[in-house]
């Protein structure tokens, strides 16, 4: 159903180490001495994420009845390597930060986040300073060559992937070279920075700017958004897929039940979230697809590639979207064929 929306709004759019002990068997619980590490990716400073999240770590590990510890790293990658290599047993990602878990890093998503606003995603946007002269991407593109730009985590899905098909790819422009100046932040850190007048443009998405309106109400004011992306799926929970059955049980059971009391609703609250929803790896398909979008548009358009080698790159990746469409198509017939049955 995400994907099929995805395709009816706009182009496809195609988020101290611990360990679970080796010694602990596939089906066994997990042990009472054994904390649970949750990864959470760097949308803003470590410090004021802590202060949003750890209640509701702290509502898990009652549930649990095992503590959970929180990682937080400076950049997605170090989230996603902590996975890879067993430092972490979960954590929220973006949509292509899950990707690259799932792809690098054996992660599984299991579920996914419920907005509190009811929104069945979120957008990515490109901002620039409220008195800047600029008032969309055309503009901005034009003037690109004495502008610095704000550009989001290489593994962030709106403030890099998204902005880099729709904004970039799409245009034919490469922002690494195109801007006087490009520099690689979180959320947060671009937002204050246009809004200081340090940075020209920056890419930012709906959710940080909600959170921006209630955190810093005064530097919110001070932005105006030139572009607004088709929707993005809302992010993903994932875990180690080698983690003890019954933990992911647990972990599934706490997660989807979560949120139904006001006690819940007032420690998601910060987090902009009403609960959770179940979802697996078949969320990335669009992901994957803009993903692979971007991939062709860029070998479309490099010119030092002779026509021969340009030809069989570009087979290549129409082949693997072909693939990708029959994968979508399916799903969303199975879906409806699983709708229609609930209904009859």
């Amino acid at each position: 159903m995400i994907s099929s929306l995805l395709r009816r709004t706009a182009l496809p759019l195609i988020a101290g180490v611990g360990l679970l002990g080796g010694t602990l068997a596939a089906g066994s619980a997990q042990a009472a001495d054994e904390p649970l590490r949750f990864g959470i990716i760097s949308t803003e400073s470590s410090t004021n994420q802590a202060t949003q999240w750890q209640p509701f770590l702290d509502d898990m590990s009652d549930a649990l009845g095992v503590k959970v510890e929180p990682f937080f790293a400076t950049d997605y990658a170090a989230v996603i390597q902590a996975m890879r290599f067993d430092k972490i047993d979960l954590a929220w990602y973006g949509n292509k930060s899950a990707m690259e878990a799932v792809d690098r890093a054996s992660g599984e998503i299991f579920a996914q986040t419920v907005a509190a606003n009811g929104a069945p995603g979120y957008w990515s946007l490109m901002i620039v300073n409220q008195d800047s002269p600029y008032n969309d991407v055309q503009d901005i593109l034009a003037n690109a060559s004495k502008l610095t730009f704000g550009n989001g985590d290489p593994n962030s899905t709106s403030g890099y992937l998204v902005p880099g098909y729709y904004v970039f790819a799409k245009n034919h422009v490469d922002p690494n070279t195109a801007f006087k100046r490009t520099l690689n932040a979180n959320h947060e850190t671009n937002a204050l920075t246009v809004a200081n007048g340090q940075v020209d443009v920056a890419t930012f998405n709906t959710e940080s700017m909600e959170r921006l309106e209630i955190t810093h109400p005064d530097k919110a004011a001070q932005l105006k958004v030139i572009w607004k992306s088709p929707l993005i799926p809302s992010d993903p929970l994932v875990w180690r897929t080698n983690l003890p059955q019954q933990t992911k049980d647990e972990l599934r059971q706490f997660f989807l039940g979560y949120g139904d009391t006001d006690e819940q609703k007032a420690i998601l609250e910060p987090l902009q979230w009403s609960g959770f929803a179940a979802s697996d790896n078949d969320q990335l398909l669009p992901i994957r697809q803009l993903e692979l979008f971007k991939q062709r548009a860029q070998v479309a358009a490099d010119d030092s590639l002779d026509a021969s080698a340009k030809q069989q790159q570009l087979a290549e990746l129409d082949a693997r979207l072909d693939a990708l469409n029959q994968r979508m198509e399916a799903r969303d017939a199975a879906q409806a064929d699983h709708t229609t049955a609930m209904v009859d």
